[in-house]
Formats: structure tokens, C-alpha cells, sequence
């Protein structure tokens, strides 16, 4: 494969066929949330709801949220493409689909939803496609995927509320960010290095970075 090749296919998705096979056995976190002491894995307390993101490498938008009151806990995995169960080094080859994601587990009745999103579209930059800063690929697009429709109306029209104020303030692109449906099922952990790696190595690279553009309170 050449060079100009495989450069154009870390910026474009595989199909189906083209992803990697994968395996069988999902990564299961066997400990706790280093700052909370919290299971990543389900059950979930009754009545909480979760999110997952996407906003470039999954290090730094995962601190965003663990720090957020009303978050339960976090925890950083793969999302939005075809190749079961897979891998770090499979993820950042391309050929997976997925996007470096992180799940968010909160509680309604102390952070909203509309909260949730309004630091998900300021803490990054929703318009750069198969990148977010000097990080290209796939697994570095923005997402925002929903696990019911009702959320899903929510964050179709804070796309269009951010989309406006980004507008207003002179930046003229288009958000990017992949917005759909997925089952909570879909995500998949990632390796126990990654999770909450910036708290287990205060000095790790973080690449979250903003347009500087604030998301207006929207209902």
C-alpha cells in the first residue's frame, strides 16, 4: 500500500469489510475509577443515565467530565465503528471505525443533560472532521452519541444551538461532530492504562482545546 494510500485512509471510515476482525472477549476494567473508587461497569445506580463523546484523544475529555458534579463516573473506550472488542493499536490504525470515546454516568438530578453538552462543545473544537488538533485520524473525530431518542432531540438541538453561536462569532466552518443513536452496549473499554490516565500521570500529554466560543443555555 503507498504512502498517499494510507494517508487517505486514516482520513476516511472503512466499510464493514474493510475493518479489522477483532475477537470475541471485550476488555473488562477489573479495578475501580482511580478518583472516584467507583465501578466503571454496570448495573448503574436506578435512575442514572449515561453519554458517550468524542472529542479528539480520549485522555483529557475524560478529565473534563470526572471533575463535572453530578458525574457518577467516567471511563474512556471505543465507539461508532465496526471491529469487535478491539484494541489500542487497532483503533489508531483506522481500520476499526471507532472514535476514542468516553462514557459518562451522571446523575439527572444533579447535572442536566443540556450541562453535560454544553462543556462537551466548548471543550473541544466539533469542526475539524478526522482530527482535533495535531491528532488525525478517525479515532480522533468529534461524536456525541445518545442511548435514547428523547436525548438524542436534546443533542441534535444543542448541534444547532453551538452551530449558530459559532457562526456569530466569525467562525465560519461547519460542525463535523458524528451525531446518532448507540446502545450503551456498543461502547467498548479500553485498555486499564488508559483509564483516567491524566490523574495516574498529571504530567500526560492532554490535547483538549476549544474555539474559545461558549454554548448558550438552550431547552
Amino acid at each position: 500500500m503507498s504512502f498517499m494510500t494510507t494517508l487517505m485512509k486514516k482520513f476516511s471510515m472503512p466499510t464493514p469489510e474493510e475493518a479489522l476482525p477483532g475477537r470475541a472477549q471485550p476488555i473488562v476494567p477489573e479495578e475501580p475509577h482511580f478518583v472516584s473508587g467507583r465501578p466503571m461497569t454496570g448495573p448503574f445506580p436506578d435512575g442514572f443515565k449515561t453519554l458517550i463523546v468524542g472529542m479528539g484523544c480520549f485522555w483529557g475529555a475524560e478529565r473534563v467530565f470526572w471533575q463535572m458534579d453530578g458525574v457518577w463516573v467516567t471511563a474512556v473506550g471505543y465507539a461508532g465503528g465496526y471491529t469487535p472488542n478491539p484494541t489500542y493499536q487497532e483503533t489508531c490504525t483506522g481500520r476499526t471505525g471507532h472514535t476514542e470515546a468516553v462514557l459518562v454516568v451522571y446523575d439527572p438530578a444533579k447535572v442536566s443533560l443540556e450541562a453535560l453538552l454544553q462543556v462537551f462543545w466548548q471543550a473541544h473544537d466539533p469542526t475539524q472532521g478526522m482530527r482535533q488538533g495535531n491528532d488525525t485520524g478517525t479515532q480522533y473525530r468529534s461524536a456525541c452519541f445518545a442511548q435514547t431518542e428523547e436525548d438524542l432531540a436534546v443533542v441534535l438541538a444543542s448541534q444547532r444551538v453551538y452551530q449558530d453561536a459559532l457562526k456569530a462569532s466569525g467562525v465560519k466552518a461547519d460542525i463535523t461532530t458524528e451525531v446518532r443513536q448507540l446502545p450503551l452496549a456498543e461502547f467498548q473499554y479500553a485498555e486499564a492504562s488508559h483509564q483516567q490516565y491524566l490523574a495516574k500521570n498529571p504530567a500526560g500529554y492532554c490535547g483538549i482545546g476549544g474555539t474559545g466560543v461558549s454554548c448558550p443555555a438552550f431547552a
